[in-house]
Order: C-alpha cells, then sequence, then structure tokens
C-alpha cells in the first residue's frame, strides 16, 4: 500500500479494486460510508482555502456535503499497517466512543489508498486558535469560559481513561487537539488513532517542537506511555488555559510555561501566571486552585500524578487541595542543559533519535 498526503490535484478517477473485494459484506455499525469523490466535491477538490488543520495523523479540510451539512474531513497523510478490513473494525470502535467532550466520527472513506475520516465541524475551531492565534478570540474567553473548557476536557479525558472499555490513552494532548463548537464547548479530537498506525507514525515523528512543552519526561525518555502521561499534559493545558501562553517558547523566554509557572509559585505571586486579557475578572481563589491542579498533574514522579476522575473532583468539587502535597514538576531536559527544543519549524527529531545522555528530569 503506497502512503499519500492528500490535497494534491491528481485524483484518482477509479478505486483500487481489491479494495472493493475486501469491503464486500463489510457493514459500518452507525457512520456513512463516503466516497472519494463526495469528500473531494465536499472540499473543492481539497483546495488550500480549505484547510483548516494539520496534524501528526493528517490535514483537516472544511467541506460542505450537497444537504449543506458542514463537516471537517482528516485526510490521514500515513500508512496504515492494517488491511482495509481490519482499518474499517478500528474505525467501527471509534464511532462508537460518545461523549459531550469528544469529537464525533460521523463517517469515513476508503478507496484505494485514500484513508480519509469525516468528523462533526466545530464552529470555533480549535482552543490554540482561539487562544493564541493571530485572529484570536480571546476577548471571548472569559474566566468563566476557560473554566468550563479546562472542566469538560477533563471529563472527556477522564471518559476514555476510565469508562471506555478498553480504555484510550489519548498521546496528544494539546491545545490544538481540543476543539470549541459554537457555545466553546470544549471536545477532544484524534482520540484513538494512534492504534490504526505505526508507532513510527504520530505526533511524535512529526515536527516535535511544537508539543515538546506537553510530553511527560517519562514518555520523552522512555517511552512510557501511561494515562499519566495524558495527566501530565492536561496539567500543562490548564496553565496554558489560566496564562494565555504557549507551552513552549513565548515572548522570548527561554523557559517552558511549566517551568516558569512552578518559579512564579515558589516565589509566591502565582497570580502573575493569570493572562493578564482576563483584566482580573475573575475569582483569584478559584483560578489559584487552578494552578495548583495543574502543578498536581505535572509532578515529575507519575505515580503522584492523579487520575482523570479525581482531577475532575478537584475541578469542581469544594474540595481543600493539599498544597503540602505537590512535589516539583517535572522537565525534559537535553544533553546540553536546556528545557525544550527550537521552535524552528525545521526542527524534525524523533524521540528514539535523543541521545542517551538525556537523564535529567528535574525537580530542580
Amino acid at each position: 500500500m503506497s502512503c499519500s498526503c492528500f490535497g494534491s490535484k491528481r485524483v484518482q478517477k477509479k478505486p483500487i479494486s481489491s479494495s472493493h473485494r475486501e469491503l464486500e459484506g463489510f457493514s459500518l455499525d452507525n457512520i456513512r460510508n463516503f466516497s472519494y469523490k463526495e469528500l473531494r466535491l465536499a472540499t473543492d477538490n481539497f483546495d488550500r482555502n480549505a484547510k483548516i488543520g494539520r496534524g501528526g495523523f493528517g490535514i483537516v479540510y472544511k467541506g460542505i456535503l450537497n444537504d449543506g451539512t458542514q463537516i471537517a474531513v482528516k485526510t490521514l497523510c500515513a500508512e496504515s499497517k492494517q488491511g482495509v478490513r481490519e482499518f474499517l473494525t478500528e474505525i467501527n470502535t471509534i464511532s462508537n466512543v460518545r461523549h459531550q467532550n469528544l469529537v464525533e466520527l460521523i463517517g469515513c472513506c476508503v478507496e484505494g489508498t485514500h484513508r480519509i475520516l469525516v468528523y462533526e465541524y466545530l464552529e470555533n475551531n480549535s482552543l490554540d486558535y482561539a487562544l493564541l492565534g493571530k485572529r484570536s478570540h480571546v476577548g471571548e474567553l472569559d474566566w468563566k469560559r476557560r473554566s468550563e473548557i479546562c472542566i469538560g476536557t477533563a471529563r472527556g479525558l477522564a471518559y476514555l481513561h476510565e469508562e471506555l472499555e478498553p480504555h484510550i490513552v489519548h498521546r496528544d494532548i494539546k491545545a490544538s487537539n481540543i476543539l470549541l463548537d459554537k457555545d466553546f464547548t470544549p471536545k477532544i479530537g484524534d482520540f484513538g488513532l494512534a492504534k490504526l498506525f505505526p508507532d513510527t507514525i504520530t505526533h511524535i515523528s512529526t515536527k516535535i517542537a511544537g508539543t515538546t512543552g506537553y510530553l511527560a519526561p517519562e514518555y520523552v525518555l522512555g517511552g512510557q506511555l501511561t494515562m499519566k502521561a495524558d495527566v501530565y499534559s492536561f496539567g500543562v493545558l490548564v496553565l496554558e488555559i489560566v496564562s494565555g501562553r504557549s507551552s513552549s517558547s513565548w515572548g522570548g523566554s527561554q523557559k517552558l510555561l511549566l517551568e516558569w509557572a512552578w518559579e512564579v509559585y515558589e516565589e509566591g505571586n502565582l497570580l502573575e501566571v493569570v493572562d493578564p486579557d482576563l483584566k482580573e475578572a475573575y475569582d483569584s481563589e478559584e483560578v489559584t486552585k487552578y494552578i495548583k491542579v495543574a502543578f498536581f498533574c505535572t509532578q515529575a514522579t507519575a505515580g503522584r500524578r492523579p487520575i482523570m476522575s479525581q482531577v475532575v473532583d478537584m475541578l469542581t468539587r469544594n474540595i481543600r487541595l493539599n498544597e503540602k502535597e505537590i512535589t516539583p514538576p517535572g522537565f525534559f531536559q537535553d544533553s546540553n542543559g536546556n528545557k525544550k527544543e527550537s521552535s524552528d519549524a525545521s526542527t524534525s527529531r524523533q524521540i528514539s533519535s535523543f541521545p542517551t545522555t538525556i537523564t535529567q528530569v528535574t525537580p530542580r
């Protein structure tokens, strides 16, 4: 099977016949089987102007079906390790995962080498776009909405980790994978996709600079992928939401957001973390609690981090946090003592290629 990224002007007129043979007698449970022609027309031949996002698994386009329904079309730019039937079996599994804080999969297309997923379209794009984008909606993200985004994301993750069988570890919790509907309700995207591809085809083997700040140290250094790695990423995400700053480099700073926030916490000036755009229109006690929850989630020792249902309780219930139980966060640190990778877009190193001298996981 050849690997192809979609969006080119070449149109395959005739799907490979072997795909049709493998599909005989196979039915999708509760999602629609789109033809490639339908999706090509919906996206104006995958026009670059229809592009609304790009991630480790592929490019996302906005599409409009003949009946006027708006859709998000993710063209998978990776070669599946599975045959058509196995691929569709996994898609069926993902399609049955339903929660108000998860992006809904409504269909797919499997023709020849084409592997395309069709999701519900969410009007306010990603949290990354709304919070950090050039055409920002930040004025609409008051503290109430930011709080609800934190809680909704936590509930979605708790569902994936604890309620769903088998459990799903997301692997790539970050602002660009949290999508927002017209009411700014958060929905986690890209869950379950890691099972469809070889381990080398993940966010880790794409340009790592943009997501380094989210990665748990034990994941970076030893490949230990557990639910606690997602919890760590969620903690960093909370700091982004509270501060309005990127998890990696921002404002010329040479520190990761988490490192800087922890230093501010140690100095006793925790409210310095809060986004100035909120103009003090927030409950300082509540905001402080959210920042401390982020620190609970990002502790260097994975076993000390809470599970996501506990995080939901900490955010939503009147629970007094035992601040003495917070231990310093872990920072990924390279052999030169640098806390982060270059934000240069050309950086494209795989975790597996990092030298074995990357051993320092602070607490410092």
